[in-house]
């Protein structure tokens, strides 16, 4: 392998970095706290880092890289982006994972370390406990006066085994009875993730060489949005790692920290700098938005952050008019017929309707029924990416590394001519297709041969299927043969389980379904199961990582966001965040029916964002 030397590497896949981004990418001796704003660009950086370390042999084989991130699309985009710019063995030793699959590989793959009075069976089954059954548990075990998130915060920051705790007693009962119920009065175990993460620390205490090995194994450890880390996490990654050894780059920005309901540290990144002795740099640059509207996000960051230093705008204003308003109407009617209308004006000026996004601050299903048929008398599709598909919702089933794969081979089988998807394909096979060296110019040609063979296969059976519910379940059940189930369930971690597994092939054949109906061919099919030209619906934590061209937030007023108030950080945080997905405009609705306004916050924004009769 030949190595570019560090003074004569250059980024990979873009122009430049900012100068602050060089001196973070460059800093390999000590770990760094990298301030990221919105729009900075931090996946990116964290790409042309990983990129780096790997092509200067800065991280040499068979050392590997790890990131860490909170989203399965943030993992899965950052692990495509190193895969672009890197040569295929490079790649293959950058490992990026959420931090629950990261702990959940390390259960599947050590468990065996455990005692084996808290070992879980093989055959656990991944469980998302609601507040009921929390309230259900505590009635059963006599504590009916217990809060359900006091009880899931116990599970989640009591170190195991319990009895070495050192816990009042009946908190250790309770504990235990929880424990003791999800292993015992289930067909099969559940655990939660939080009860993974307690179990993985177990066994790194019970056997060192497992912390050894992946200390030796992952020298080097980046960690994406850092703000939103919890301190069981951290707890494990402390145990994990040597805090002083291991180099760290931690990126985020504490002004878009929003899930401290979910049990996000406060003050993530001091602690972090101080336990690692790590160097702080901020990113100034935004790369997303146009000037005028990073003025905005501005004033909102300085109400978090009086601190904060403005950001440096480097995207470039397309659109003329307000680029930030706020429409205000007398009563919901109003307020629906005047949105749609204006929508159906801009997709019919040009604007692609996936550009636009509507967010809302909870009850999507409420807003999506507002919505939907007026948007539809004007022939537009408004996609409700919160609802789910079975037992997965529509956002999380399209970041599935899955849904990408087997989408790849659907677009060749419906379309000759497809760049971008024989690309994806022919990765996506060779990273199946384990037992052959990426390397080896045979191994390549092999499997180019087997794409070719494949898309033909489906091609043949598309030209035939009919474009119906019964037409997608056999297709999709014809790739499945043709790539092989068993190479599929390899391709993630968390497909290697079989409830895993179906959950998201159940999903996909719910959503092509859906995709078929009314559609002329199965290209269309495709369109629809992408969500080409049709808006997006989702709430405001869920826009997180996205971008669009326009956003469009529903109902700004004091009944749809009662809890936007002054001293409510998490609540201007979450606002901020969503702001800032904005790459040229971001409205607000507010109607004078439903709730009124938000007097403080239009005091905040002042003449920036003008308030304008809608209609």
């Amino acid at each position: 392998m030949v190595y570019v030397t560090p003074a004569n590497w250059r980024p990979q896949g873009i122009a430049d970095l900012e100068p602050r981004a060089w001196k973070a990418l460059r800093e390999t001796d000590r770990s760094v706290c990298v301030t990221a704003g919105a729009g900075a660009g931090k996946t990116e950086f964290l790409a042309q880092k990983a990129t780096y370390l790997l092509q200067t042999g800065l991280c040499p084989a068979p050392q590997r890289i790890l990131a860490i991130s909170f989203k399965r699309d943030a993992a899965r985009n950052l692990a495509d982006r190193v895969a672009a710019r890197c040569p295929p063995e490079q790649a293959r030793r950058f490992v990026s994972m959420t931090f629950d699959a990261f702990t959940k590989h390390l259960l599947d793959h050590f468990g065996a370390a455990i005692p084996a009075d808290l070992r879980p069976p093989a055959d656990y089954e991944i469980t998302f406990l609601t507040s009921d059954q929390l309230r259900n548990f505590l009635r059963n075990v006599d504590a009916p006066n217990v809060d359900p998130d006091r009880l899931d915060r116990a599970v989640a920051g009591t170190s195991l085994p319990l009895d070495t705790a050192g816990l009042k007693p009946r908190t250790l009962q309770i504990l235990q009875a929880f424990w003791t119920a999800m292993y015992e009065e289930f067909d099969q175990c559940q655990l939660t993730f939080p009860m993974i993460n307690r179990l993985v620390g177990l066994a790194l205490r019970t056997n060192p060489m497992l912390r050894r090995a992946l200390r030796s194994t992952y020298p080097i450890v980046l960690l994406d949005e850092f703000q939103d880390t919890t301190t069981p996490q951290y707890d494990l990654l402390q145990q994990i790692f040597d805090m002083r050894q291991t180099i760290f780059t931690a990126v985020g920005d504490d002004k878009q920290k929003i899930m401290g309901w979910a049990g996000a540290m406060d003050g993530a990144f001091n602690t972090f700098a101080k336990d690692t002795n790590a160097k702080r740099i901020s990113l100034l640059c935004n790369w997303r938005s146009h000037a005028e509207l990073v003025q905005i996000q501005h004033i909102i960051a300085a109400r978090i952050d009086p601190q904060v230093e403005p950001a440096d705008a480097r995207g470039r204003r397309i659109v003329d008019g307000h680029i930030s308003a706020i429409w205000v109407s007398r009563t919901r009617e109003e307020e629906v017929t005047a949105l749609a209308d204006w929508i159906a004006a801009e997709i019919a000026a040009g604007l692609p309707a996936h550009d636009i996004a509507i967010l809302a601050r909870k009850r999507v299903d409420r807003v999506e029924k507002a919505l939907a048929s007026a948007l539809a008398e004007r022939g537009i599709a408004l996609r409700n990416l919160a609802r789910n598909l079975g037992a997965i919702a529509l956002q999380d089933l399209l970041a599935e590394e899955l849904t990408t794969i087997l989408l790849a081979f659907l677009r060749l089988g419906a379309k000759r001519r497809d760049p971008a998807a024989w690309a994806l394909a022919q990765e996506s096979l060779l990273r199946l297709e384990t037992s052959l060296d990426a390397d080896d110019e045979r191994a390549q040609r092999k499997v180019a041969d087997r794409v070719v063979a494949i898309a033909a296969t489906l091609r043949q059976a598309m030209s035939t299927a009919p474009v119906s519910p019964v037409g997608a379940k056999a297709i999709v059940s014809l790739l499945g043969d043709e790539i092989g189930l068993g190479a599929l369930r390899r391709a993630s971690f968390s497909y290697q389980r079989e409830a895993e597994f179906t959950r998201v092939v159940d999903g996909i054949n719910m959503l092509l379904t859906e995709s078929t109906a009314e559609a002329g061919t199965w290209s269309e099919a495709l369109d629809r199961f992408e969500g080409i030209d049709q808006i997006a619906l989702m709430t405001v934590h869920k826009s997180k990582g996205l971008e669009f061209h326009t956003m469009i937030f529903f109902g700004l007023d004091n009944s749809s966001w009662a809890s936007l108030k002054p001293g409510a950080d998490e609540e201007l945080n979450a606002f901020f965040v969503a702001f800032t997905r904005a790459a040229q405009r971001a409205f607000f609705t507010c109607c004078e029916e439903r709730g009124g306004e938000i007097e403080w916050l239009q005091e905040l924004l002042g003449n920036a964002v003008p308030k304008i009769p809608f209609p």
